[in-house]
Protein backbone atom coordinates (compact mmCIF):
# COMPACT_ATOMS: atom_id res chain seq x y z
CA UNK A 1 0.00 0.00 0.00
CA UNK A 2 1.72 3.75 -0.96
CA UNK A 3 0.86 6.42 1.00
CA UNK A 4 0.30 9.67 -0.91
CA UNK A 5 3.36 12.19 0.39
CA UNK A 6 2.44 15.94 0.59
CA UNK A 7 5.38 17.95 -1.07
CA UNK A 8 3.76 21.18 1.22
CA UNK A 9 5.04 19.79 4.53
CA UNK A 10 8.96 19.97 4.74
CA UNK A 11 9.06 23.83 3.69
CA UNK A 12 5.99 24.53 5.55
CA UNK A 13 7.31 22.78 8.77
CA UNK A 14 10.49 24.55 8.34
CA UNK A 15 9.16 27.79 8.02
CA UNK A 16 6.81 27.68 10.93
CA UNK A 17 9.95 26.42 13.00
CA UNK A 18 11.92 29.58 12.13
CA UNK A 19 8.61 31.39 13.14
CA UNK A 20 8.61 29.80 16.22
CA UNK A 21 12.04 30.70 16.47
CA UNK A 22 11.27 34.41 16.72
CA UNK A 23 8.02 34.25 18.63
CA UNK A 24 8.76 36.79 21.76
CA UNK A 25 8.93 35.34 25.21
CA UNK A 26 9.14 36.66 28.97
CA UNK A 27 12.49 36.81 29.95
CA UNK A 28 12.38 33.79 32.23
CA UNK A 29 11.07 31.35 29.53
CA UNK A 30 13.49 32.68 27.00
CA UNK A 31 16.24 29.93 27.98
CA UNK A 32 13.74 27.17 28.09
CA UNK A 33 12.66 28.13 24.20
CA UNK A 34 12.95 24.95 22.36
CA UNK A 35 15.06 25.17 19.34
CA UNK A 36 12.50 24.37 16.97
CA UNK A 37 14.63 24.81 13.78
CA UNK A 38 16.64 21.55 14.85
CA UNK A 39 13.74 19.64 15.78
CA UNK A 40 11.96 20.03 12.70
CA UNK A 41 15.44 19.23 10.91
CA UNK A 42 16.31 16.34 12.71
CA UNK A 43 12.71 14.74 11.89
CA UNK A 44 13.27 15.66 8.55
CA UNK A 45 17.22 13.72 8.59
CA UNK A 46 15.45 10.66 9.71
CA UNK A 47 12.44 10.49 7.36
CA UNK A 48 13.67 12.31 4.94
CA UNK A 49 17.53 12.24 4.10
CA UNK A 50 17.45 12.43 0.20
CA UNK A 51 15.48 15.40 0.50
CA UNK A 52 17.23 17.03 3.52
CA UNK A 53 20.89 16.95 4.31
CA UNK A 54 23.93 18.73 5.28
CA UNK A 55 23.66 21.67 2.27
CA UNK A 56 19.60 22.44 3.25
CA UNK A 57 21.05 22.89 6.70
CA UNK A 58 23.46 24.63 6.52
CA UNK A 59 21.10 27.27 4.32
CA UNK A 60 18.85 27.03 6.95
CA UNK A 61 21.44 28.30 9.52
CA UNK A 62 22.51 31.08 7.73
CA UNK A 63 18.66 32.15 7.41
CA UNK A 64 17.84 32.04 11.14
CA UNK A 65 21.23 33.19 11.59
CA UNK A 66 19.79 36.13 9.73
CA UNK A 67 16.09 36.08 11.01
CA UNK A 68 17.66 35.84 14.52
CA UNK A 69 19.88 38.58 14.14
CA UNK A 70 22.73 36.54 15.79
CA UNK A 71 26.75 35.95 15.03
CA UNK A 72 26.53 35.30 11.20
CA UNK A 73 27.41 31.51 10.84
CA UNK A 74 26.40 30.26 14.21
CA UNK A 75 23.18 28.02 14.21
CA UNK A 76 24.66 27.19 10.58
CA UNK A 77 27.44 25.47 12.22
CA UNK A 78 25.10 24.01 14.82
CA UNK A 79 22.54 22.74 12.62
CA UNK A 80 25.13 21.32 10.48
CA UNK A 81 27.21 19.38 13.21
CA UNK A 82 23.51 18.34 14.47
CA UNK A 83 22.67 16.99 10.98
CA UNK A 84 25.98 15.19 10.12
CA UNK A 85 25.77 13.20 13.44
CA UNK A 86 21.67 12.54 12.80
CA UNK A 87 22.73 11.18 9.56
CA UNK A 88 25.92 9.25 10.32
CA UNK A 89 23.65 7.30 12.51
CA UNK A 90 19.50 7.21 11.07
CA UNK A 91 19.87 3.90 10.38
CA UNK A 92 19.94 3.01 13.99
CA UNK A 93 17.97 5.97 15.06
CA UNK A 94 15.11 5.64 12.72
CA UNK A 95 14.20 1.99 14.44
CA UNK A 96 14.53 2.97 17.99
CA UNK A 97 11.60 3.42 20.23
CA UNK A 98 10.09 6.55 20.62
CA UNK A 99 11.57 7.15 23.98
CA UNK A 100 14.75 5.88 23.02
CA UNK A 101 14.48 8.50 20.04
CA UNK A 102 13.92 11.22 22.67
CA UNK A 103 16.76 10.64 24.53
CA UNK A 104 18.87 10.32 21.20
CA UNK A 105 17.40 13.99 20.02
CA UNK A 106 18.19 15.50 23.62
CA UNK A 107 21.69 14.25 23.52
CA UNK A 108 22.14 15.93 20.15
CA UNK A 109 20.06 18.95 21.62
CA UNK A 110 22.38 18.55 24.54
CA UNK A 111 25.60 18.90 22.48
CA UNK A 112 24.22 21.55 20.10
CA UNK A 113 24.22 23.43 23.50
CA UNK A 114 28.18 22.63 23.88
CA UNK A 115 28.99 23.60 20.35
CA UNK A 116 26.92 26.85 20.91
CA UNK A 117 28.52 27.55 24.36
CA UNK A 118 32.25 26.70 22.38
CA UNK A 119 31.08 29.58 20.08
CA UNK A 120 30.22 31.90 22.72
CA UNK A 121 33.61 31.20 24.71
CA UNK A 122 35.91 31.48 21.51
CA UNK A 123 34.36 34.89 20.93
CA UNK A 124 34.90 35.67 24.84
CA UNK A 125 31.03 36.63 24.87
CA UNK A 126 28.93 36.72 28.12
CA UNK A 127 28.35 32.82 29.09
CA UNK A 128 24.54 31.84 29.14
CA UNK A 129 22.33 30.89 32.20
CA UNK A 130 22.33 27.98 33.73
CA UNK A 131 19.00 27.83 32.62
CA UNK A 132 20.20 27.67 28.86
CA UNK A 133 20.92 23.71 29.46
CA UNK A 134 17.41 22.53 30.39
CA UNK A 135 15.68 23.75 26.96
CA UNK A 136 17.18 20.32 25.43
CA UNK A 137 14.81 18.45 28.03
CA UNK A 138 11.88 20.52 26.82
CA UNK A 139 13.04 19.61 22.97
CA UNK A 140 12.93 16.01 24.30
CA UNK A 141 9.75 16.06 25.81
CA UNK A 142 7.99 17.59 22.45
CA UNK A 143 10.11 14.88 20.31
CA UNK A 144 7.23 12.78 20.36
CA UNK A 145 4.56 14.84 19.89
CA UNK A 146 5.89 16.58 17.09
CA UNK A 147 7.43 13.47 15.29
CA UNK A 148 3.68 12.69 15.06
CA UNK A 149 2.35 15.58 13.85
CA UNK A 150 4.60 15.57 10.94
CA UNK A 151 4.29 12.11 10.54
CA UNK A 152 0.49 12.63 9.65
CA UNK A 153 0.74 15.51 7.67
CA UNK A 154 3.65 13.79 5.47
CA UNK A 155 1.73 10.69 5.10
CA UNK A 156 -1.58 11.87 4.90
CA UNK A 157 -3.56 10.72 1.90
CA UNK A 158 -4.68 13.40 -0.39
CA UNK A 159 -8.58 13.95 -1.74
Amino acid sequence: MSRARNGWVLPVSLLVALLLGLVPMPDVLQPLRPYWLALVLAYWVLEAPDKVGLGVAFLLGLLADLAFGGLLGEQALRLVVLTFILDRFRARLRFFPMSQQALAIGGLLFNDRVVAMAVHLVLGEVQLPWAFWAAPLVGMVLWAPLHLVLDTLRLQRRG
